[in-house]
């Protein structure tokens, strides 16, 4: 169930707005202790292609902004992360959905990035690439506590995905949660239900 902080539940969400997205955990299942490498790996979450086709209708941009430090570990290319990339473009907009783009950042953790999350260095580049895009018009949906940086630090609403009870130190970093992306597009359509 979501947790609705009151002036999130009067906010207006219309094609002014822009939806954030992380990758794995969100639109596709992560693999434990390791990463998606390549497209034989990638399974896309239940319901997610709805869910982004319906998300679509309400937002005027959908971008993807995800860490991928296996690149940095040699363990994948930057041409294998691509055509993991094109293949959800491709088949979200197959779906009736939109994916406006998707910003990785293939830099180890121990770098420190500015493209990497909890940094907003991925932000900027949508911003770059997007001038209408206004931060304060955003909203962040991850399934990790840098997911939940990223959006805070760039001054977005921030939405947790999890199936588990939230730690109370959590809390101030997160806006709403909901068990799935499916969960946070019915929200979204039925804001005060």
């Amino acid at each position: 169930m979501p947790v609705p902080k009151q002036s999130f539940i009067n906010l207006k969400i219309d094609k002014s707005w822009t939806l954030f997205l992380d990758r794995d955990g969100v639109i596709n299942r992560k693999i434990d202790g390791d990463y998606v490498r390549n497209l034989n790996q990638f399974e896309w979450l239940p319901g997610i292609h709805d869910s982004i086709r319906q998300l679509s209708l309400v937002f005027g941009k959908i971008i993807i902004v995800t860490n991928q430090q296996g690149v940095g570990k040699g363990l994948m290319t930057h041409e294998e992360v691509n055509t993991i990339h094109e293949h959800i473009k491709n088949l979200v907009a197959e779906k009736g959905g939109k994916i406006d783009a998707i910003y990785y950042a293939p830099e180890l953790k121990s770098e420190n990035s500015d493209l990497r999350k909890p940094n907003i260095g991925m932000a900027h580049l949508a911003k770059n690439d997007f001038p209408g895009i206004d931060f304060l018009k955003s909203i962040m949906v991850g399934d990790t506590m840098s997911d939940m940086q990223f959006g805070k630090k760039a001054g977005m609403i921030t939405v947790f995905i999890t199936n588990v009870k939230l730690p109370p130190e959590s809390l101030n970093l997160i806006d709403l949660h909901f068990e799935d992306v499916a969960a946070f597009a019915v929200y979204i359509q039925n804001p005060g239900s």
